[in-house]
């Protein structure tokens, strides 16, 4: 843990950092970089919302809860805590043999909030590296909840593989809303660091950006970084030069590695 007095002659010191998860997740990394000098700038680019429709998500639950499943596998920790609403609205307790996880938050959030072990994360911490890490059987029938917006390959992955998957969406990803008025720092050069965290996170930052009146040419002198190949691979696509990512997908370290190239 850093000392107060040593906050100051940390890399991060008086950095300007913007967030771009959901304002409810923005916290722990906000604490993380507060502690080590850093300015937190909130800009929320997501936001999730409940289905219209739960019915498909309660059908397979309750199929869960009667243990039809091998295997639960999740992608997000937002994937974890849609299935825990459900089952606390449905009160239902899942019955699944084995439970796979994209990383280790993933997996941190799937033992906290559902009581369940791990048996199989990818080691890219990419969800198609997740479908080589479990031990499938032929046949086996396998349960993924998933974002409305999210892609279909590794449901495609386990199927090569054999599996019998049921893909189920869990939640609604949207636009977030509030926060700094980050174009206007952006003009002024007040920004030091972007941190996207998702694939989705960098559609909808460009998207929030150009709406309120911003410029991706304002980026040019801002790191960017992002968390896991997919959402590094997102970023160049869209354009951005991205100079930081991580070697491990969490927001530790995220944060060592900002203060690696600041150092």
């Amino acid at each position: 843990m850093i000392a107060r007095n040593d906050v100051y002659t940390q890399p991060l010191y008086g950095k300007q950092v913007a967030i771009t998860r959901a304002a409810s997740q923005s916290h722990e990394l906000a604490n993380l970089l507060h502690k080590r000098g850093a300015e937190p700038l909130l800009y929320p680019c997501l936001d999730f919302a409940p289905l219209d429709d739960m019915n498909p998500l309660d059908v397979a639950l309750r199929e869960a809860s009667q243990g039809k499943f091998d295997w639960l596998v999740l992608t997000s920790t937002n994937a974890v805590q849609a299935v825990k609403a459900r089952l606390e609205a449905l009160h239902l307790s899942l019955s699944v043999r084995h439970v796979g996880a994209v990383g280790p938050a993933t997996a941190e959030t799937v033992h906290r909030e559902l009581g369940l072990q791990v048996d199989g994360m990818g080691e890219e911490f990419r969800s198609t590296s997740l479908a080589d890490a479990i031990d499938l059987q032929p046949g086996a029938r396998v349960l993924l909840p998933k974002a409305d917006i999210a892609p279909n390959a590794l449901a495609r992955k386990l199927e090569t593989r054999g599996a019998l998957v049921q893909s189920v969406i869990a939640y609604r990803t949207v636009m977030g809303q509030g926060g700094v008025n980050l174009p206007a720092l952006l003009r002024e050069r007040s920004v030091d660091v972007i941190t996207l965290a998702s694939p989705s996170a960098v559609r909808n930052f460009l998207w929030r950006l150009i709406d309120e009146g911003g410029s991706t040419q304002d980026l040019r002198s801002v790191t960017i970084a992002c968390i896991g190949p997919e959402t590094r691979q997102r970023a160049i696509n869209c354009g951005l030069h991205v100079s930081v990512t991580p070697p491990i997908t969490t927001l530790t370290s995220l944060v060592q590695s900002l203060e690696d190239i600041y150092r």
